[in-house]
């Protein structure tokens, strides 16, 4: 399971676990809702750490491939490109 998904579904789970518990307060529903996202907020940010430091390790990763492939594609285009080779294909035949 991706860590971005491990994060959102904790930081669901932490509103609705809070709200759940506000829920039985007496108090307007909107002010409840407020409460829940603000209370939930607050945990996430001590509770949801490792997985918020392992969503934005993936993240950073995958920012660095498409960085990596755009310089790739940019040499390629501008003739700059150094591996004299050709990307492989799945055309069985090249020659049409």
């Amino acid at each position: 399971m991706s860590a971005a998904v491990k994060y959102t579904l904790g930081r669901i789970g932490l509103f609705v676990a809070v709200l759940a518990g506000l829920w039985l307060v007496d108090m307007n529903v909107f002010l409840k809702l407020m409460l829940a996202l603000v209370f939930s907020a607050a945990l996430s940010f001590f509770l949801l750490r490792g997985w918020r430091d392992e969503m934005a390790e993936e993240m950073a990763g995958a920012a660095e491939r498409r960085r990596t492939e755009k310089e790739r594609l940019r040499a390629a285009l501008a003739g700059e490109d150094d591996q004299g080779s050709t990307p492989p294909t799945d055309d069985p035949d090249p020659q049409r």
